[in-house]
């Protein structure tokens, strides 16, 4: 109990969040030190989707973290999943009605990865009853840990992270990412790309999407849009911009859920000007 209310993010003496970050702690410095040492990567979906063993034994280690403090909670993990969209529709679906779902991204931009670019991060959320009630994003290269509560904050090595200023497109640096859906998701993408070249200050795509997010909750991007994305790639980074000032829907502007693959995560101030260049360029997804 605090404050005679009581603590929501508690079973027992465990703290969720405690949880949260030293697993994804302990799964990045794993992560790290094998940097250069891979021995076999493999293709999912596209040529462009890429799984190593690190991928495979950093989610191994994830769960077996999180299952020994919580064995009756539930884990929808990326490498526990068939590739391809409907696929992780699918297991969502499966999951959807559990109390506790830890939803886990081993390694956000394995490509980064592979290539040695330190652009890559590790991505857990706890949902409870289908709402993400923490997320943790760690980046092992830089050493950053983007954490949020629901209804708490969010915080980067103790220090509140907040949302940009940028209220117009023009002033904003924005990002999104190259599908691995080639055929589906990214012309897509492109079209958003190049209708937004002109209006923005800037892209970046560096190829983490949980990155981008935890960016835009620290207020080092404005924005963020992608289409195709899945539940492990958004759900930490929704609620660290959600908790940081910041808004996340889908691409035509509806509340985030779960269930979200086309994400607008922005500042809250340029998201409507944003989402109405989106479905200007017919590049919402939809």
């Amino acid at each position: 109990m605090v404050n005679g209310e009581a603590e929501p993010f508690v079973v027992g003496s465990k703290s969720f969040t405690a949880v949260a970050i030293n697993t994804a702690a302990k799964a990045g410095q794993w992560i790290k030190s094998k940097l250069g040492d891979i021995n076999s990567v493999d293709t999912k979906f596209s040529s462009q989707d890429l799984v190593t063993e690190v991928d495979k034994g950093s989610e191994k280690l994830i769960r077996n973290l999180i299952m020994t403090h919580f064995p009756d909670h539930s884990i929808l993990g990326e490498e526990g999943v068939e590739p391809g969209p409907e696929a992780s529709a699918r297991a969502l679906q499966a999951m959807s009605e559990e109390e506790y779902l830890w939803i886990v991204d081993p390694i956000d931009g394995t490509t980064n990865f592979v290539h040695g670019f330190p652009f890559f991060s590790v991505s857990i959320a706890l949902a409870h009853k289908g709402e993400v009630i923490v997320g943790v994003v760690y980046d092992p290269s830089h050493d950053e840990l983007f954490v949020a509560e629901k209804g708490k904050g969010a915080y980067m090595h103790g220090i509140k992270t907040v949302v940009s200023l940028e209220n117009e497109l023009s002033g904003s640096l924005v990002a999104t990412g190259f599908p691995a859906d080639r055929n589906g998701a990214l012309p897509i993408n492109l079209k958003g790309i190049q209708a937004l070249s002109p209006k923005v200050r800037n892209i970046r795509m560096a190829g983490s999407a949980a990155l981008h997010l935890a960016y835009v909750a620290a207020g080092r991007l404005s924005g963020f849009w992608e289409i195709g994305l899945n539940s492990w790639d958004i759900a930490a980074g929704a609620l660290l911009i959600q908790e940081s000032g910041g808004h996340v829907t889908d691409t035509e502007g509806k509340p985030y859920n779960l269930a979200v693959r086309n994400v607008l995560a922005t500042n809250g101030q340029i998201h409507d000007e944003l989402q109405q260049e989106l479905a200007r360029a017919e590049a919402t997804g939809f």
